[in-house]
C-alpha cells in the first residue's frame, strides 16, 4: 500500500488542521535532526580532545565514533517525533514492501555507482575553480576491522538515515497528500543538504531522490534501506580489500553502460509503475513544513557555506 493511499486530502477541516500538524512536526524534526549534531559535535570534540590528547583526530576511536554521532543525533530526532505526535515506530515501518520493489533496490544501487563519474567530473569542476574538498577520513578498515566499519559506516546510516528521510520525511509528506516527485524531489535536497558536502551535493541529491522514489512507490522504507546499505557496504569492502578504485583501469566504459542502464531500468519502474495510486506533484501545506523546517535548513546551508568557503583557502 503507497504511503498516500488512505491518506490523502478529503476536503474535511479537521482532517486538514491535522494534516498540517503532521507536517508542522516533520519539518521540526527536520531542524532538531539538524541543530543535535552542533551541538553534541562539541561536547564530542571536547571529550575526545580531554581523553585522547592533541592527536585524537587520528585515533581509529575518534573515526569510528565520529560516524556514530550524526546518527545517535538522527536517533534523538526520530524519538522525539514519536513521542511529540503520539505515533509509534510502525508509522515507519508497519508497512511490508511489494516484494518486487527488493530486486528493484538492488539493481537501483548498482546503478546508483553510474553516478559516480558525475559526481567525480563536479569535483574536477571544483577543483579548477581552486576548491581542495576536506579528505573524509575512514577508521581501519582492514581484516577483521570490516567488522566494525560495516556495522558503522554502511548499517548505521542505512537503518537511521532512511528512517529518517525516507521514513518520517517521505511518510508525512506523503500521508498529507503531497505528490510522489515532489515527496522525492524535496526530500532528496534536504537529505543533500543535511550532509554538508559541496563536492557531493549533487550525487548525494540524486541518490536522495532515487530513494525517495523508492520508498514512496514500494510504501515502505525497506528497499531503500537495502540499497542504502549496499551502496555504502560495497566501498567499504573495496577499500578492506585495499582496492582503492571502484572500476578497474580499462573497464570503466563497460563498467559504466552497464550501470547506467541499471539506473535507468530502475528509474523507469519507480516512475510508471502504479502511477494510478501517486499523485505526480504537489505538496499541499508546504508552508507549515518549510516554517518549522527553516532553522534546520539554515544551520545546513550555513555549514555547507562554510565547507564550501573553506575549500577555497
Amino acid at each position: 500500500m503507497d504511503f498516500c493511499a488512505n491518506s490523502c486530502y478529503n476536503g474535511d477541516m479537521g482532517e486538514k488542521t491535522k494534516e498540517r500538524g503532521l507536517l508542522f512536526e516533520g519539518g521540526l524534526n527536520y531542524s532538531l535532526s539538524a541543530v543535535f549534531p552542533v551541538v553534541l559535535s562539541l561536547v564530542f570534540l571536547v571529550v575526545m580532545r580531554a581523553a585522547l590528547g592533541s592527536g585524537y583526530a587520528e585515533s581509529d576511536v575518534y573515526k569510528y565514533l565520529s560516524f556514530v554521532v550524526p546518527q545517535v543525533c538522527i536517533a534523538a530526532a526520530a524519538i522525539l517525533f514519536f513521542r511529540r505526535t503520539g505515533r509509534k515506530a510502525s508509522f515507519v515501518y508497519r508497512c511490508p514492501a511489494r516484494w518486487q520493489y527488493i530486486p528493484v533496490a538492488v539493481v537501483l544501487a548498482f546503478g546508483l555507482f553510474s553516478l559516480s563519474e558525475l559526481n567525480e567530473l563536479f569535483f574536477a569542476f571544483l577543483e579548477d575553480m581552486g576548491y581542495h574538498s576536506p579528505a573524509v577520513e575512514l577508521p581501519d578498515v582492514s581484516g577483521w576491522l570490516l567488522v566494525p566499519a560495516l556495522l558503522v559506516i554502511a548499517l548505521l546510516p542505512a537503518f537511521f538515515e532512511e528512517t529518517f528521510f525516507r521514513g518520517i520525511q517521505v511518510r508525512v509528506m506523503r500521508e498529507s497528500g503531497w505528490g510522489v516527485f515532489s515527496t522525492a524531489l524535496i526530500t532528496g535536497a534536504l537529505f543533500s543538504l543535511y550532509h554538508g558536502n559541496p563536492a557531493q551535493t549533487i550525487y548525494q541529491f540524486l541518490c536522495g531522490v532515487c530513494y525517495g522514489l523508492l520508498a514512496a512507490k514500494s510504501g515502505s522504507v525497506f528497499p531503500s534501506m537495502l540499497a542504502h546499505f549496499l551502496n555504502n557496504a560495497v566501498i567499504v569492502i573495496l577499500l578492506s580489500a585495499g582496492v582503492e578504485q571502484l572500476v578497474p583501469a580499462g573497464a570503466e566504459l563497460p563498467f559504466y553502460l552497464v550501470s547506467g542502464v541499471a539506473l535507468a531500468a530502475s528509474l523507469a519502474v519507480l516512475t510508471f509503475a502504479d502511477r494510478k495510486e501517486n499523485p505526480a506533484f504537489g505538496a499541499k501545506g508546504g508552508k507549515s513544513y518549510f516554517l518549522a523546517a527553516g532553522a534546520g535548513i539554515a544551520v545546513c546551508a550555513v555549514e555547507w557555506i562554510a565547507v564550501l568557503a573553506e575549500g577555497f583557502l
